[in-house]
């Protein structure tokens, strides 16, 4: 008798009508029909890593495996099956989108929709099923090394602006991870800092981001984070996945750890983990080395499941959310195919670049009284461009982020190409150098200042190690590389200066009051030098607004103004001390002007704010509230500006911020125009965590809604009273 092997195809499998295959039936009958259909041993496997960016499928049913990958604003380059080093493929350069910080510099949620949908139809055409981002962790403190992938500071806007990004990457069939749950705010003893805070302080501000991303970005997975929060590693915290992201928000996806965060089979079993990644493998067996299936979610797993020390709840629990994603992403065959690199995508992040830089400062100077940007064609013959950034390439470094880019387009190429023979180039300082090498850059930057028209400095901080990079945070919070003397130096000789900061993290400026014109520009991505360009030229009229503070000096910040306990805490413990008061809750409750506020942002236009009115004076639970108020563009330029409605309590009888955000809107008006703006207000928006009752309260009494242009610039102010 000759012995053969039959393999059944799943198109073969499929001609049986086995429902876990039929895409017009229910996702949940699906998902049931094929835990129904699998062994204990196939259940397991989905709970683990089969490769460094890739977990198990159930080959004999013909489920596919998922294939994941880093990138809050990029696809990055394929990695190798079973180590960190990347595999040298020709065909995995992508376009690199602006930094999240960038895009939350917008505040444009439209923007962010442009943003989710063509990073998931990259991420879609490199075959992912899950994009592990966005980030969205509070911005606490200007030190945190991995600020440059999250939101900033405020949990409204964060989470204003991660739904549409979700959302849109999802139509393509990529699931979207929002990371990294929760209190990742700092990369100093990431893997193991014990962080305490108040249940306001979780509720308030580092929740409600997430909350959102789950309830109204329908989210299909999250990435735990490695920290511990009140002693759990958040990986395997009863607290934050059991209680509050499945069973509290409803979570119905995947909950897929930090590569490395899993540090107890039990714990990670029971307590909400789904999918372990990234634990240390060293070979793709397990006779010598630990390999996958000595993952804590593996054999370990199947050994305590079979002999009865874990349910088998919870396995069945794993399983279904897994089958559940595979079936929303890897096996969706009416997904789009994608596309990679074309002129929408780089039309998309030109727009997001050129949209969230920031114009913090742009006063007149003595000569013209006027200021010096926009630089108009013509205004200047001899134009010196300094600085290490303006060619450095900032999509490599960081960490993680660290993308492959097709397309770089640097601040000097870009003005080279719009200014031609104008530009010249020095580099002024740079990273790595001895001291005598560091003088004679800046020497040379000096001298060719003295002969120019203009100084156009690129300057920043970088990727490297203790900027802003994964791993590390920043040791200081003055720029690094000698960039304060370079910058002094240069103003000694000649004031016409433009300071253009390319960065993720607010910096010290002791020389602030000196230099006419700066720019916050973030890191922009492919098409950076043209965003840049856009508005140094006057082509874009900038409506950017920070995202976050930047304070005068770095213990002006509530994390840093506690003591080491409170930032970054003792190696083992750390306390959120400053509370609810992060950012700008800190600067306008305690009046500690900041150097630029939460929400700033210049324009070449001015804007006037028109008397706000109320549908009614009164609010009681259950009602809407409407505020409506005119924005005027008074400038003789069009342009777009961010009107920021915030609440605050009169008289609280509790700690509460001076004032919240709530509300923001974008308006483009041309010169003269006027235009109607109307935001809805709940009563849940004048609310704060009463810990007392585990809820939500609103105080009956008086409250101020603020109408402005910043935190700090409020134009117009109504009453309201809660009753």
């Amino acid at each position: 008798m000759i012995a053969c092997a039959i393999f059944f195809s799943p198109t073969f499998i499929q001609a049986q009508n086995f429902p876990y295959l039929d895409e017009s039936e229910d996702i949940e009958v699906r998902v049931k029909d094929a835990l129904s259909r699998m062994t204990l041993e196939e259940k397991v496997a989905l709970c683990h890593a089969q490769g460094k960016f890739t977990s198990s499928g159930v080959p004999r049913l013909g489920i596919p495996e998922l294939w994941m990958s880093d990138g809050p604003h990029g696809v990055r380059a394929e990695i190798n099956w079973n180590n960190w080093h990347y595999a040298g493929w020709t065909s995995d350069s992508v376009t690199v989108f602006p930094a999240l910080t960038c895009l939350a510099a917008t505040w444009n949620p439209s923007l962010a929709a442009k943003y989710g949908k063509a990073l998931g139809q990259e991420a879609r055409y490199r075959k992912k099923d899950v994009l592990l981002g966005p980030g969205i962790n509070i911005y606490r403190t200007p030190l945190g090394g991995r600020n440059f992938e999250y939101m900033g500071e405020d949990p409204y806007l964060t989470g204003a602006m991660c739904v549409p990004y979700i959302q849109e990457i999802q139509k393509n069939g990529v699931a979207a991870c929002v990371k990294h749950f929760a209190l990742n705010n700092q990369e100093t003893w990431r893997d193991h800092i014990d962080v305490n805070l108040s249940e306001r302080a979780l509720r308030e501000i580092y929740l409600p981001a997430f909350e959102k991303a789950v309830r109204e970005g329908k989210v299909y997975s999250v990435m735990g984070a490695y920290n511990k929060v009140r002693g759990e590693h958040a990986c395997q915290s009863n607290l934050l996945l059991n209680e509050i992201l499945k069973t509290e928000w409803g979570f119905d996806g995947v909950v897929i750890s930090d590569w490395g965060g899993v540090h107890d089979t039990f714990e990670a079993a029971v307590n909400g983990l789904d999918i372990e990644m990234g634990s240390y493998t060293n070979g793709l067996n397990s006779t010598t080395d630990f390999g996958f299936d000595d993952y804590y979610l593996a054999l370990p797993y199947l050994k305590m499941l079979k002999e009865g020390k874990i349910d088998s709840s919870t396995v069945d629990d794993k399983a279904e959310r897994i089958l559940r994603l595979i079936m929303r992403t890897a096996m969706n065959t009416s997904k789009p195919f994608g596309s990679l690199c074309t002129d929408e995508h780089y039309q998309v992040a030109r727009e997001v670049g050129s949209e969230g830089i920031v114009l913090l400062k742009n006063d007149a100077i003595k000569k013209t009284g006027k200021p010096l940007l926009p630089i108009m064609d013509g205004k200047y013959k001899r134009i010196l461009i300094v600085g290490d950034n303006a060619v450095k390439n900032l999509n490599e470094g960081g960490g993680s982020s660290d993308l492959k880019a097709k397309i770089m387009i640097s601040p000097l190429d870009a003005l080279k190409s719009l200014y031609g023979d104008k530009i010249s180039y020095t580099k002024g300082y740079s990273t790595n150098v001895t001291q005598l090498q560091a003088d004679s850059l800046r020497d040379e930057a000096v001298k060719l200042s003295k002969a120019s028209d203009l100084i156009i400095i690129v300057g920043g901080l970088s990727k490297d190690r203790y900027q802003d990079d994964e791993g590390y945070d920043r040791l200081s919070y003055g720029l690094p590389f000698g960039q304060n003397e370079l910058i002094e130096d240069i103003w000694d000789v000649n004031k016409n200066i433009v300071l253009i900061l390319l960065s993720g993290n607010a910096v010290e400026m002791p020389w602030v009051d000196k230099i006419p014109a700066i720019l916050q520009g973030w890191y922009l991505g492919s098409m950076g030098g043209y965003s840049l360009t856009d508005v140094l030229s006057g082509k874009v009229n900038p409506s950017g607004k920070l995202p976050f503070s930047f304070p005068k000096k770095l213990e002006d910040c509530g994390a840093m103004s506690h003591g080491e306990i409170a930032f970054p805490g003792d190696s083992i413990r750390e306390e959120y001390l400053e509370d609810i008061l992060v950012g700008y809750r800190l600067h306008d409750t305690k009046n500690i002007p900041a150097l630029f506020p939460f929400g700033h942002g210049l324009s070449y236009t001015t804007f006037s704010y028109g008397k706000p009115e109320l549908s009614h004076s009164l609010i009681s639970l259950g009602e809407d509230l409407t505020l409506s108020l005119t924005l005027t563009n008074t400038g003789e330029t069009a342009g777009k500006e961010v009107v920021q409605l915030y609440v605050g309590q009169d008289s609280p009888t509790c700690l509460r911020p001076q004032k919240e955000l709530k509300r923001f809107k974008k308006v483009y008006l041309n010169p003269k125009e006027s235009q109607r703006v109307d935001f809805t207000l709940k009563a849940e928006d004048f609310a704060y965590y009463n810990t007392d009752d585990a809820l939500w309260k609103t105080d009956p009494g008086k409250y101020t809604i603020f109408i402005g242009s910043s935190s700090s610039d409020i134009r117009q102010r109504i009453s309201i009273e809660f009753q």
